[in-house]
């Protein structure tokens, strides 16, 4: 990450706004509904409530995203994925965390845009003119608002994202000052600062424990800030979190003060409307509702590129199938998977026409999050534990976040047979994905089998001096995976010597390495027999896409320049004419053999493996090679062969 972005000045300041707290930042246009939905507005319940809010945000977001996840910065990157890749060497169980917290973020990711933009657009009824608009009508303007959402994303947001900033400064000010004018409404709503008010309210009022699940609403985007510490730096978080956090914690007051003044002993019946447009002066309506239709639009926009930033890291190690991924502008970190893109959108389509009203999303939202907070708390325990931080003090911080996260995870459980079943469902199918990634490579590496180079370095020179055996190309480029460089799978020395011998002038070996951090592009060369076999390796942080067709071309043209290998083409004619000699890349693609005897689990593993491997990308382009210089060579895998079994030979009849 570059200095100038982590920074503190003024506009890096207005950019984190608009990049980082777009979902935290629209909050309270559903937290205090969801809370008194149904429920009986009283002193006790508003307070604590409040006082909740508070410490929340105080204790979840504050203390332990801002202040200490933050500190778990891999090279100035964060998410779920960046602080996994600073524990995975430690114990090989913590990728299970770290995919169920991905897989959680992403099905977030599908709720987030339906809720904040529908909560937005729901402000309408508050209007004379638009007080019974059908559910139905507000339905069809959120898809296209989704829809156009979703379209442009091919474009790249570098000139959009500009305004993101601005806009979000405008939306924290608003929520400020909506919140200020009705503070004097009722001065009693100060005590809410007091964490004995949310302690009564969990443990004397009716259900109170339960209201916890939709407390828990007002930081759910804390996991998309940390997810987002690359494209800010963490000072800039910091800095301007204050400013956030005094803004949405005046608007709470507001709304409560205004709740507490008017409605005092009454029944509340949501549908008569939502609490933060009610706290607007009539004349501010249409501005406010377009202000707030805005900023529910960018939280919207920040969830997606997240999703696909969390989406390429997972790519990079192993944990999700290759897909396609373009590169829209220039900007550092604007990417754009287009399979992710359509997933995400048939997604929150999906939900907005299941749940239709924001009451209802208000329902189911957040269960699947709360996985996710607890999969980053036993990472960043570990994350800890690598620092040797104190032993006393990481037990600290396990059991007052444990003991925070259970509780709102167990909260939360109410709200799975009102529609919380969906996003577990989402959660759990994007987490089976990953799960059968992951274990089919554990699988596939039994069958990998490596043979010592030097054991066939005489046979493969005989080969490419053998003229009588056609040539294959002047140039024969082979992936490999072992990471010692004396050893070779035996299926490219098979590929070479057996299937068909492939003769060549030079063998070039490439590995490619990809390390814990994100954006390191390193390549060193081993020449194994000088000018006629050469090994390439590649290290590459795990934010860095794999282009090996031009990556290769610059290692081939650094080592001509520095004359260490000559690259021109060993045929005669064209060798006196200096024509620069052909690369051919052979791709080694596997198939499931016929000849298993897996464990029942072990093959449905591996046939949803080969089923969801169909639909990502190929091996040439998974690694950027162009498919005009490619040769796909299918072998068969064999992970575990079926036993001899008795034949017996019988006499033909005569």
């Amino acid at each position: 990450m570059s200095k100038q972005i982590n920074k503190v000045t003024f506009a890096n300041l207005v950019i984190a706004l608009g990049i980082i707290y777009g979902d935290i930042g629209t909050s309270p246009l559903y937290v205090l509904n969801a809370i008194i939905n149904g429920r009986r507005i009283e002193e006790k319940l508003i307070l604590g409530a409040l006082s909740c809010i508070i410490w929340t945000l105080t204790l979840q977001t504050t203390v332990k995203y801002v202040w200490l996840t933050l500190k778990a910065d891999n090279n100035g990157e964060g998410g779920i994925f960046s602080l996994y890749a600073l524990v995975r060497r430690q114990k090989r169980w913590l990728v299970l965390p770290a995919m169920i917290g991905g897989a959680a973020l992403l099905a977030d990711g599908m709720i987030t845009p339906p809720i904040s933009v529908t909560s937005a657009i729901e402000g309408l009824r508050q209007m004379a003119a638009f007080k019974d608009i059908e559910q139905s009508t507000i339905v069809y303007l959120v898809l296209g608002i989704m829809a156009i959402l979703f379209f442009l994303q091919q474009f790249g947001t570098d000139s959009i994202g500009k305004l993101f900033g601005p806009i979000m400064f405008i939306w924290f000010a608003m929520l400020a000052v909506l919140g200020c004018s009705h503070l004097m409404d009722d001065l009693q709503i100060f005590r809410a600062f007091s964490p004995y008010y949310a302690i009564e309210l969990l443990t004397t009022y009716h259900k109170g424990f339960w209201i916890l699940g939709a407390v828990f609403l007002c930081t759910t985007g804390a996991e998309a800030l940390y997810s987002d510490l690359g494209h800010c730096g963490k000072n800039n978080i910091r800095i301007s979190w204050v400013y956030v956090k005094t803004c949405l914690l005046l608007n709470y007051l507001g709304q409560g003060a205004w709740l507490l003044a008017t409605h005092n002993g009454k029944f509340f019946n949501i549908t008569t409307g939502n609490v933060f447009f009610n706290i607007m002066p009539q004349w501010f309506l249409i501005p406010g509702i377009i202000i707030a239709t805005a900023a529910a639009i960018i939280a919207s926009q920040a969830l997606i590129s997240g999703s696909f930033t969390l989406i390429s890291e997972s790519m990079r190690l192993n944990l999700w199938p290759k897909f396609r991924i373009s590169y829209p502008t220039e900007e550092k970190g604007q990417l754009y998977i287009p399979a992710i893109n359509f997933l995400l959108f048939v997604g929150c389509c999906g939900i907005t026409l299941y749940f239709q009203s924001s009451s209802h999303m208000e329902a189911a939202y957040g269960l699947a999050i709360t996985l996710c907070m607890l999969a980053t708390s036993i990472l960043f325990a570990n994350y800890l534990i690598s620092h040797r931080t104190n032993s006393l003090l990481i037990y600290l911080y396990l059991s007052v976040y444990l003991t925070i996260e259970l509780s709102f995870l167990v909260a939360n459980l109410d709200k799975f047979p009102h529609g919380g079943f969906v996003t577990l469902i989402v959660a759990g199918g994007l987490f089976t994905i990953m799960y059968v990634w992951h274990r089919a490579r554990k699988i596939k590496n039994r069958y990998v089998e490596f043979v010592r180079m030097e054991h066939y370095i005489p046979q493969i020179q005989e080969l490419s001096n053998d003229r009588t055996v056609p040539k294959a190309a002047t140039h024969l480029v082979y992936m490999t995976s072992a990471n010692n460089p004396k050893e070779i799978e035996h299926k490219i020395i098979y590929s070479i010597l057996n299937k068909k011998p492939k003769r060549a002038d030079i063998y070039w070996f490439i590995h490619v390495d990809t390390l814990d951090d994100p954006y390191t592009a390193e390549y060193s060369v081993d020449h194994i027999i000088p000018n006629d076999i050469i090994r390439v390796e590649f290290r590459l942080g795990f934010r860095m896409e794999p282009k090996i067709n031009l990556m290769f071309r610059k290692v081939v043209e650094d080592l001509v320049n520095n004359k260490e290998v000559n690259i021109t083409s060993r045929y005669e004619s064209l060798e006196r004419n200096n024509v620069v000699g052909d690369f051919q890349f052979i791709v080694m693609e596997k198939y499931l053999s016929q000849d298993n005897e897996l464990p029942f689990f072990e093959r449905v593993v591996m046939k949803l493996y080969f089923w969801v491997k169909e639909l990502s990308l190929s091996e040439e382009r998974g690694f950027g090679l162009d498919p005009s210089n490619v040769t796909v060579e299918k072998f068969p895998l064999i992970v575990s062969p079926i036993p001899n079994f008795n034949l017996k030979r019988t006499e033909a009849e005569v």
